[in-house]
């Protein structure tokens, strides 16, 4: 592949604000204990990944809306740090992400059923609830019925969303008579799983660490178009999977130039970021 065909990770759509903004407080902020940021160091960071400071005013607003960041004034400063909602996803996303893995090889035949029935008025409910069960490898087996691969606690999701009354959790096997490489067809849409893989390791898996880089926007793009895939993966048993699944290669390049950024962006960041106790 020749310089004029390679394709560059950079020139992918530009992750949403907050996406970005999620990945910035799980690289800098999550392992370093209670810490709040200095908005200036933010829109800093934000800035060599293409956010404009209006863009990371607002989002900071809206994430502070959404009850995922908290914020504390300094004399004329604003610093902005995790909320234990905003802790929680991160930590979901950082398992996802180093120790789940995307590939499902270890299955072990379980299948989690999650029955619920909403009033028709209930749209926002049934919206966060379809997302969150998502987020969580469910599919749609039918309208009110979703299905996920292995056993699946999500009491936490049905609590947190104040739906325990209206739903129904069930561990089960399928009957031999269920064709289960037809049911993973039929309630999950595999071709755009495996083309959001492809593309990631078509652009990714030529990227070399250079003297120009900005490892900490190189990060920052990678750990947020990364996550966004596997939050679209149900991470289906490999087994019933179409042959040569590329969630495999594509696993490897993120990690490889995960490892390449992370020392580099690091020390960026310890230098750019102004922080104070939460």
């Amino acid at each position: 592949m020749n310089a004029e065909t390679t394709p560059d990770p950079l020139d992918a759509p530009q992750p949403r604000p907050q996406s970005l903004l999620l990945a910035f407080f799980g690289n800098h902020v999550l392992e370093q204990g209670p810490l709040a940021v200095y908005s200036g160091s933010i829109i800093t960071v934000l800035g060599r990944a293409g956010v404009g400071e209006q863009a990371v005013r607002s989002t900071l607003t809206r994430m502070v809306n959404r009850n995922l960041l908290q914020r504390r004034r300094q004399g004329r400063k604003m610093y902005f740090g995790l909320t234990p909602l905003a802790t929680q996803i991160l930590q979901d996303g950082r398992r996802r992400i180093w120790e789940t893995g995307a590939v499902n090889d270890d299955w072990d035949g379980s299948w989690t059923l999650f029955g619920f029935s909403l009033p028709e008025s209930w749209q926002r409910q049934r919206h966060d609830l379809r997302s969150r069960l998502g987020w969580s490898g469910f599919g749609p087996l039918y309208s009110g019925l979703w299905i996920a691969p292995g056993r699946v606690d999500v009491s936490a999701v049905v609590g947190e969303l104040g739906l325990s009354a209206h739903v129904k959790i069930f561990h089960a096997l399928a009957d031999e008579a269920t064709d289960i490489d037809l049911m993973i067809r039929d309630t999950w849409d595999l071709a755009s799983v495996a083309a959001r893989y492809e593309d990631f390791r078509a652009r990714w898996e030529t990227w070399r660490s250079g003297p120009a880089d900005d490892a900490v926007a190189t990060r920052l793009r990678l750990v947020s178009e990364w996550l966004g895939i596997i939050r679209t993966d149900p991470r289906l048993p490999v087994r019933h999977l179409p042959a040569g699944w590329p969630a495999k290669e594509a696993e490897r390049t993120f990690h490889r130039v995960a490892a390449e950024t992370e020392a580099p962006a690091r020390r960026t960041a310890a230098a750019l970021l102004e922080t104070t106790p939460l």
